[in-house]
């Protein structure tokens, strides 16, 4: 008989033990400041560890977040600090790790799970699909010159203002509130996660950055946008600056406040180069940019989501147009969400909530839960999916119908890995 590793939560006076199981696995040291951050952050009734008589061997853990979906929000289990022991590979205690996680999911009441991947192989086979995209952008120096005609002009352009992070920490909330139902795969944030996301110690800054540094763009109403970025300047042997400039967030609630924190961080004095290494794959400063060329995209993976309760997630968000479609789903993980599910939508201006039931009907498309999850935020689209083969079109025209009632005006973005 094969040897099982129990699975159970841990207590807080625990963590520093289950942090040694991550460490090995990634190879890597954690200053103390940087666990004292983790812990704040952690849910210790969902973290967990897998393990071989006393010795943690494998940990997980779970954020319990709320996620933009298309026209609404949905709870979603945010899965994090998985890792197994590398001696102890291959064991089957990665899937116990993610059996216990899903579960959890389930009993809470969560429709949905999601995370982002260590390494982008390893959840596909547990009902994942990658739902979201992001790219870094790389801008030289002189090159991230916008283009004249920006629309939206009916407030003017924002003055800009620098303020200490810590202390416009309300003003950047109330940006990121105004935006956040527009932009799918955004998580919201209370107190503890900004809080995170502001801290800001020495030893946890990238080698020869400054400190966190703020710009908010504003008017006499108010906060209207703001960039968090940091700075590092270098000389070359030809005594010219090589500064560089690494943006972390930039988020605005119109085209000119978007222009303007781009402008003033793209035309810096000293710098050599401006990174962006997390934005948005339809970041409105590419179509600004006079050579969008020059900002040398460079895409990755985003969120991975996966769908716990089938109908109850289709139910929460909202469809580009009318539907009536039967989906023939395949998921041996979570058999419940298994069989044919009839969706019909109202489209965006429908009165008539969003259903999804059971049906013996024939089914239009058929297609795997990690499918339909990479779907759900909008992009990719179905199209993409069914010609990589993941969704069978069965009734003629069954495709472009789904697909045009699951596009999303706005491609998913995540700001924030967690």
């Amino acid at each position: 008989m094969a040897k099982t590793y129990p699975i159970r939560s841990i207590s807080a006076d625990e963590f520093g033990a289950l942090t040694q199981v991550p460490a090995l696995a990634f190879g890597e040291t954690w200053p103390p400041e940087g666990l004292e951050h983790e812990r704040k952050l952690l849910e210790f009734d969902r973290t967990i560890a897998a393990l071989d008589g006393e010795q943690m061997v494998g940990s997980a853990s779970i954020h319990s977040f709320k996620l933009t979906v298309p026209g609404g929000n949905a709870a979603a289990a945010g899965v994090t600090f998985v890792s197994v022991l590398p001696t102890y590979r291959r064991r089957g205690i990665l899937t116990s790790l993610m059996d216990w996680m899903l579960a959890d999911a389930v009993r809470r009441g969560e429709p949905l799970a999601i995370l982002f991947a260590t390494e982008a192989s390893i959840y596909g086979r547990f009902g994942f699909g990658m739902a979201s995209m992001h790219q870094r952008l790389k801008f030289g120096r002189g090159e991230g010159k916008l283009a004249a005609g920006t629309e939206g002009r009916d407030r003017g352009a924002p003055r800009l203002r620098q303020a200490e992070p810590l202390v416009a920490c309300a003003d950047l909330a109330t940006v990121f509130d105004a935006v956040l139902p527009h932009q799918p795969g955004t998580l919201a944030r209370d107190a503890k996660w900004w809080d995170h996301i502001l801290a800001d110690p020495p030893s946890m800054r990238p080698a020869g950055f400054s400190a966190l540094r703020c710009l908010i763009a504003e008017d006499d109403a108010g906060p209207r946008g703001y960039a968090l970025y940091r700075t590092q300047l270098t000389w070359g042997d030809d005594q010219l600056a090589a500064g560089t400039l690494r943006i972390r967030e930039l988020t605005a609630t119109d085209p000119l406040a978007t222009a303007a924190l781009w402008a003033d961080l793209l035309g810096r004095d000293l710098t050599a180069e401006v990174i962006a290494p997390l934005r948005p794959m339809d970041d409105p400063v590419l179509a600004m940019l006079s050579d969008p060329r020059r900002s040398r995209p460079a895409p990755a993976d985003g969120l991975w989501l996966r769908l716990v309760d089938l109908p109850g997630a289709l139910r929460l968000r909202r469809y580009s147009t009318l539907t009536d479609l039967v989906l023939e789903v395949s998921d041996p993980v979570l058999p419940t969400n298994a069989g044919r599910w009839r969706l019909r939508t109202g489209g965006l201006d429908a009165c008539e909530p969003v259903t999804c039931e059971r049906t013996g009907d024939p089914a239009d498309l058929r297609l795997s839960v990690q499918a339909l999850g990479a779907g759900f935020l909008g992009a990719p689209r179905v199209g993409q999916l069914a010609a990589a083969g993941h969704i069978a079109e069965l009734t003629p025209g069954s495709l472009a119908r789904l697909g045009t009632a699951m596009s999303w005006d706005r491609a998913p973005f995540s700001p924030m890995i967690f």
